[in-house]
């Protein structure tokens, strides 16, 4: 049964859409990128982020301000001497860097420089809201400060941003440099997630028009640019895109669009460990290790004399089924 609090805000946004659509539809917005609590619900949630909050006290901390607001990142092995990979590692929506922590300290037992970035609203960073905007603002603002990037790691919500971080997608925001992608049960589009919301607050069909709309003037992107992933992917990066079968937060489906943009897209099913176990699952830290372990693809061209133009590959790149 709906909560007093849920009722309450359904009739609320129910009464101003009656009113005005425009206002119902900025209402549902806000809602819609107010952040949960930081506090850790349930034994088990709060012993990880214990444990994770341990794990963290090795790493430097730095605040990084952007626009729109301000990101804690946590560094490992930034004074190391000598030359050494660079990944950066970021949360899914209502996460934070003490439950990717597992996935971080393993990256960093290598030697690699890891950087684990709190998206806004989330762990140490300032605010109560997120939008695609303010994590991609974020992520930007932790490459600018870091430097370019061997690969670039990301679970569901903090996946998609990435990817599109990777692309240049917004305006306004250049694409962050990165080497590989790594995405754990991503999205590959947001029109599903404002549907489903739209539905759950009961709003009527303007202000969900209203609602879809206030994503193209806050983002600088349309939502219908969201769900069109051709292309998304560069197909000189090399993509790694880990999902679960029984994910009931993000469909597999999502992972099957991924996989369909080409050849540089390689899929790993992580079976059994749904949505949120994914991210500390030992079969997962091993596929990406090798994944990260391989060389980069790259690709040359030459012209020859008669006009034909020749493609060589320094290294294939296997796929992973």
């Amino acid at each position: 049964m709906p909560s007093f609090v849920l009722k309450v805000t359904r009739s609320g946004l129910s009464g101003l859409g009656r009113l005005s659509p425009q206002l119902a539809g900025k209402a549902a917005f806000r809602l819609f990128c107010l952040t949960p609590s930081r506090r850790p619900r349930g034994s088990k949630a709060k012993a990880a982020h214990m444990e994770g909050r341990q794990r963290l006290l090795g790493a430097e901390q730095f605040m990084l301000p952007f626009p729109g607001g301000r990101a804690m990142a946590y560094r490992f092995n930034g004074g190391a001497k000598g030359p050494r990979k660079r990944y950066l590692v970021v949360h899914g929506w209502g996460s934070s860097s003490e439950y990717m922590s597992e996935l971080t300290t393993f990256l960093a037992s290598s030697g690699a420089e890891v950087i684990s970035l709190d998206l806004p609203g989330h762990g140490r960073s300032a605010g109560r809201s997120l939008n695609v905007r303010l994590a991609i603002s974020a992520i930007s603002a932790a490459a600018t400060r870091f430097g370019a990037l061997d690969a670039a790691i990301g679970h569901s919500f903090g996946g998609a941003c990435l990817a599109l971080a990777s692309a240049g997608f917004l305006p306004g925001i250049d694409p962050i440099e990165t080497k590989k992608l790594v995405l754990i049960g991503a999205p590959s589009g947001m029109g599903w997630l404002f549907k489903e919301f739209g539905r759950f607050m009961g709003l009527r069909s303007q202000a969900q028009e209203a609602l879809e709309a206030e994503v193209g003037r806050i983002t600088g992107k349309v939502l219908t640019a969201y769900d069109e992933p051709r292309g998304m992917l560069d197909p000189a990066r090399p993509v790694l895109v880990i999902h679960a079968e029984d994910d009931k937060e993000v469909s597999a489906r999502h992972a099957r669009v991924y996989a369909a943009q080409g050849e540089h897209v390689r899929l790993f099913w992580a079976n059994g460990f749904g949505h949120r176990r994914i991210v500390s699952a030992p079969p997962v830290f091993e596929a990406i290790d090798a994944f990260l372990a391989e060389p980069v693809k790259i690709e040359k061209t030459l012209e020859s004399g008669d006009g034909t133009v020749l493609s060589f590959y320094r290294t294939p790149v296997r796929r992973c089924l």
